[in-house]
């Protein structure tokens, strides 16, 4: 699995939802307490961490609402953020090394960005009338990645997670991945 790759079509696939919920900042989201502008914040402000890690820049999980970093242009900053974060990640042997001083693998973290940029892509879809499919091999190598690996304190209000809603054992790997992450397939 490339996770460059995995990042930069999943990022591709958001792109087109910030860009399709432009119009409609104000509009409520699966996020609890977010509205449009909110989520695109925060993808916003976790892309400029992302793309910090690999120069000394801690990468950890945000706490409390993001910053007001939605400007005139949510499109264009959103393709400006995720084309620095892949810039930063595809410099020689960042991706196979560590990072927050050797803490954690990069292709770990660019894993989580990855999946939280996908998730919430989904959701803007969701809270904007757009199609929410996400490419199925996306999907499925999120689904991969998350299952299992949110613990329950990293769930409820406060959280980065709501509790994972249930699904059936037949239900889409995008289904699954959803509705691990809080949200209503």
């Amino acid at each position: 699995m490339d996770i460059l790759d995995l990042f930069d079509r999943a990022t591709a696939w958001s792109a087109t939802k910030v860009a399709g919920a432009a119009s409609q900042l104000d509009a409520p989201t699966p996020c609890d307490e977010w509205n449009v502008r909110r989520v695109i914040d925060h993808m916003l402000f976790v892309q400029q961490m992302f793309a910090a890690g690999p120069s000394g820049g801690i990468v950890a999980p945000p706490s409390g609402p993001p910053p007001e970093l939605v400007g005139d242009d949510p499109a264009g900053e959103y393709e400006e953020a995720r084309k620095n974060t892949i810039v930063a990640y595809s410099e020689p042997g960042v991706i196979d090394g560590m990072l927050n001083d050797g803490q954690r693998p990069a292709v770990v973290m660019l894993g989580i960005a990855f999946c939280d940029q996908l998730v919430h892509g989904w959701d803007l879809a969701r809270a904007t009338g757009q199609d929410t499919t996400m490419p199925g091999d996306l999907a499925a190598a999120a689904w991969a990645f998350l299952n299992g690996n949110i613990p329950d304190e990293r769930r409820g209000p406060g959280n980065n997670f709501e509790a994972a809603v249930a699904v059936p054992d037949d239900a889409s790997d995008q289904d699954k991945l959803v509705a691990y992450c809080g949200r209503k397939p």
